[in-house]
């Protein structure tokens, strides 16, 4: 089962999970309301969460390696450096070549990555701070229909087992390949590699619908009804309550301040 979480002894871990997935939604609307020239305002809100990550002793380097994630964000996001109006810098000029981007669609390409690292990240410590058990008790907890939180809690077990399928998949192919290995080629031919790789898309397809149709069969005679186990649920403290009351203060404060030097 891949876990996203790492288990600690901070505030932020012991923290309720509701409180924590009202204020991350809170944090992302407000990172993406803000205006893209507002620089003080994203350097702000990192500020935030450079704090929520010192309180919850995180590994740095993971945070970081899973972050990479948003860089199709911004890839996407590049056009705009070549389709927005004048005024225009030049990047390269020679005889035959110019390269010109706009500066108003320079300033929405960064605008676009900053919001969506800050808001990836902003998911991450959720995540990475609180057990996969409790987030969708805590999605449930604040009204989201069962349907949404059983379609989530389902596609994240079986995530896993799709893994496990393909991984199966993979050791059944090389341990298929010896041919290609004796004539120096271990990887195979490029066509090889193509026609292997669908023909394993088709059979992982077939092997994870016939491996979920078991695995739901035994959840439903143990008695699963779609609705997540919710054991010993705790009230939101006054402590937490007022914690998640600053926070979101602090966040509202930082995008009207954005409006106001835009």
């Amino acid at each position: 089962m891949i876990e996203l979480y790492q288990d600690r002894e901070s505030v932020l871990h012991q923290m309720s999970a509701r409180v924590k997935i009202l204020f991350t939604l809170v944090f992302i609307l407000c990172v993406n309301l803000v205006p893209p020239r507002s620089w003080p305002s994203y350097i702000l809100f990192f500020t935030i969460l450079v704090s929520f990550f010192i309180i919850s002793q995180l590994n740095p380097k993971s945070l970081f390696l899973r972050s990479l994630i948003s860089l199709p964000f911004i890839l996407a996001a590049i056009p705009l450096l070549f389709t927005e109006p004048a005024p225009y810098l030049t990047l390269f000029h020679s005889q035959d070549l110019t390269i010109q981007i706009s500066q108003s669609g320079l300033i929405r390409f960064l605008g676009i990555t900053i919001k969506s690292w800050l808001s990836l990240v902003a998911a991450i410590l959720l995540t990475c701070s609180t057990r996969f058990e409790d987030l969708m008790a805590g999605l449930r907890q604040l009204g989201l229909p069962k349907i949404f939180v059983s379609i989530l809690s389902l596609m994240w077990r079986y995530l896993s087992l799709i893994i496990d399928e393909a991984i199966c998949l993979m050791r059944s192919r090389d341990s298929r390949n010896a041919s290609n290995i004796q004539k120096g080629r271990p990887n195979g031919s490029p066509w090889w590699r193509a026609k292997v790789t669908g023909r394993m898309m088709g059979n992982l397809f077939l092997r994870s619908l016939d491996r979920s149709e078991r695995v739901y069969a035994a959840m439903a005679s143990r008695g699963y009804s779609g609705e997540p186990v919710q054991a010993n649920i705790k009230p939101i403290s006054l402590r937490e309550s007022l914690a998640l009351t600053g926070a979101i203060f602090l966040c509202l404060v930082i995008m009207v301040f954005s409006f106001i030097i835009h």
